[in-house]
Formats: C-alpha cells, structure tokens, sequence
C-alpha cells in the first residue's frame, strides 16, 4: 500500500522532562525502519566515547533535527514515519526546550499525542505532583483538543518489569486522564523500555502478565479525525519566506476550510488580500489544500513585510474574525500567589502571541462540577477555573470555540511557565 494512500495524522509525544520520550521515539523510529541501523552505530561508538551509551536513540532525533536545519528552505520542523495504518508526523522532536509553548503553537496541530511516564522510583512521583510536566502536559493535551492518547510506561527495566508498579503507575495516571476528561477505558497502556526495545515492536517476554499490544500496533488505534472542510477557511501563519523567483510564500496549517490555487484570500489583522499562485506540502505541489496539511503557498500581491507569523489567513468573502477582547473560561494550572484584574501576562493562541490583561474576572467555577462558585471574585489562584474577560495589548484573531475550536484555545504563559489554558467562549469584534 503507497504511503500517499495511508491516511495522515500528526502526533506529539508529551511527558515529563527525563522520562525518556527522545530515547523512546528514536527506539520506535529505528524499530519502524525510519532510521538506518548504520546511523545507529555511529551514534553508539559516539555515544559510547563520551560514556553516555543510554544516549543512542535520543541522539537520533537530535541529528535529524541538525542535519533537517541545515539543509532546507521552508521545512515544517517535522519528522514522518508510517504504521500499518497510517502515515504520522511527529511534531517537533520532543526534546525541544519551550515544549509547552510549542504544544500550544504546534500542538494545536497534533491529533493525538503518546503520554511517556517513567516507571522509575521516584520519577514517576515526580511527573504527577502539582509543579510536574506530566500533569501539565495532559491538562493542556484535552485543552488544545487533543482528544486521543496512549500512554508508554516506560522504564520498566528499572523497576524489573513489575506487574505491581505497572499498575500503580497506569492507576495514578488513569485517574489524572479521567479527571481532566479523558475516556480512560479507550486509552492503551503499553510497558516499555526503550533502551531495551521491550513491547514496542514485538511482545516481550519481561512482561508475560501484559495482554495488551505493542506500542507501535497502538499507534493503529487511534482514529482518523475529522477533516472539517466544510467550515471557512483558516490558516494560522507559522512563518512567511520571499522566495526569490517565487515571491511571498506565508507557511502554516489549513485548520478549517479548504484553500483552491486561484482563490483569493485576506490576512488579517493586516487586512492584507492577493490571490493563491500555487500550493505545495512537503515539496510536492498540490492544486488544494485540506484541514490538517501542512502547507507553504504563494500569494500574489502581497509583500513578505505586510505578513508575520499569528496573521490568519482566511477567504475574503469570510475573513478571520479580528478582536479587541474576548471572554474565556479558563483553568489556572500554576501561579505563585494569586491573579487579581489588571495581571498582564502573555496570550498564545493559535501562532499569535501578545501581552494581554485580565481585564476582568467575571466568575469563579468548580472545576468539577462546572457550576458557578462566586461571582466576581476579587482574585483567583492555582486550581482554580474561572470566566475571564481579557483585553490584548493589540488585536489579535480568534474565534468562538463553539464555532471554530481550532482558533478558539488558547494559553496564558508569564516567565517560562503556563499560568492558565482555556477556551473563547465570546468575543468583541473590530469592525
């Protein structure tokens, strides 16, 4: 079966720092032959040199990353590998520093994620309390509408491949999953140890008390998402090249809608229009592009300099809706003391970011039950969820999440670390 008939889905590995994810995705990419065994040797002989031999497969995302930023144009940071089922990208190799941000800016783009959580003593404790990534990045996994998941228990040769700390991890994490909305009975849990290959591409005898699949027959479970073509088109700008010969090429996401070379189409804020001269995903030219591809096309009549990335292009006859302020309903997953009006941290949504101010707090809400707890309450803290009315320091573009929940989530980060996640649930346009 050719690749270009398998059906696309993006995938971002998410977990606490440490727990193994590049070792993990490096052992699947070489177990998949998506690497040259030969390039693992040479990592290895490297690796072994500076006596860092657990290093080998984590290396092998590195090198790609290297040697992709070396040689090309407009690349879209990613790295492709196929299943039975179908072909992944793996969005953004998953060592990369700023990975929360990034899960907001390129996760918005994933359709499932692998959660990777360490068996060992000590580590997996240390993901799930309140100040660790695992609970973080499974929060803002459901908030950015990632709605799929498997979960690799890894490091299982640490802990001598335990049915007992098997359980308990995969207990503590299910309950973290059920309780920011996950349905954990759909969601595989696969032991592995990526060092030593168990469970990712055949069963392993270390784990005869496991009935489950492999990891890599897991990645078959997921289910093709829905390609919403029939709502207006949307596509956050990522980055914006002048090619010479070519001329303004925006790059980004079709998240809505369907773009046609010969369309006409409008950046906005900038209200800037031209028309599509060509399409092209991944260096092969396409006449239309489709929710979920990942694209860089040009556009006549506009000029590199009038674009940036966090612009939304969209059809003219149905431009992205531009804001003042909106309200949303937040959750703040981490701030030191409290949030009164008037905090200005910084907004992510889609690619755009900006200063933005809780203007004001509306109501604060049970994060359990969703019923209102108080109305305008004079300050809200971590744990809490709240309405919030929200003022950016320029105009940006988002969108109801009711309508169009691709352009409709966003994060709050201030220093380094996302302080709240949430969703628009109403807006004030500019005209």
């Amino acid at each position: 079966m050719s690749s270009q008939k398998k059906p696309h889905l993006n995938l971002v590995v998410i977990g606490h720092v440490d727990h193994g994810k590049s070792t993990l995705m490096g052992r699947v990419l070489y177990e998949i032959g998506a690497v040259d065994e030969r390039i693992i040797r040479e990592y290895e002989e490297e690796a072994k040199k500076l006596g860092r031999e657990t290093w080998k497969y984590a290396w092998v995302l590195d090198k790609l990353k290297e040697e992709r930023e070396r040689g090309l144009t407009i690349d879209l940071g990613f790295y492709k590998f196929e299943t039975k089922k179908y072909m992944f990208t793996l969005i953004d190799a998953p060592g990369h520093r700023d990975f929360v941000k990034n899960m907001i800016t390129g996760a918005s783009q994933a359709d499932c994620a692998m959660l990777v959580v360490s068996a060992k003593e000590g580590e997996y404790e240390a993901g799930i309390s309140p100040a660790g990534q695992t609970r973080e990045h499974v929060f803002l996994a459901k908030t950015m509408g990632i709605n799929q998941l498997i979960v690799a228990i890894n490091k299982m040769d640490t802990v001598n491949y335990s049915e007992e700390r098997y359980n308990e991890v995969k207990n503590g994490i299910s309950r973290l999953l059920r309780m920011v909305g996950y349905k954990v009975q759909e969601i595989p849990f696969v032991p592995t140890s990526a060092w030593y290959g168990d469970n990712i591409k055949e069963i392993s005898k270390n784990t005869p008390w496991y009935k489950g699949s492999t990891l890599i027959d897991a990645f078959d479970t997921f289910k093709e998402p829905a390609r919403p073509i029939d709502k207006p088109l949307r596509i956050p700008i990522q980055d914006v090249y002048s090619i010479r010969g070519v001329g303004t090429v925006p790059v980004g996401r079709v998240e809505t809608g369907v773009l046609k070379v010969g369309d006409k189409i409008i950046f906005m804020p900038p209200k800037v229009s031209g028309e599509v001269k060509s399409i092209e995903t991944h260096h092969t030219r396409i006449d239309q592009a489709i929710p979920g591809d990942n694209i860089g096309f040009n556009v006549k009549g506009v000029d590199k300099n009038q674009i940036r990335r966090g612009d939304v292009a969209g059809h003219v006859n149905n431009p992205p809706t531009v804001v003042s302020e909106f309200v949303g309903r937040i959750f703040v997953l981490y701030h030191p003391t409290a949030i009164a009006a008037g905090y200005t941290p910084v907004l992510h949504v889609h690619t755009a970011t900006t200063p933005v101010t809780f203007a004001e707090l509306i109501q604060k809400i049970d994060p359990r039950t969703g019923a209102v707890a108080e109305e305008k309450p004079a300050f809200i803290k971590q744990g809490d969820a709240a309405v919030v009315r929200f003022k950016p320091m320029k105009n940006v573009v988002v969108e109801k999440y009711q309508e169009l929940p691709q352009l409709g989530r966003f994060a709050i980060r201030d220093s380094g670390r996302t302080i709240a996640a949430g969703t628009v649930i109403d807006l004030k346009k500019v005209e």
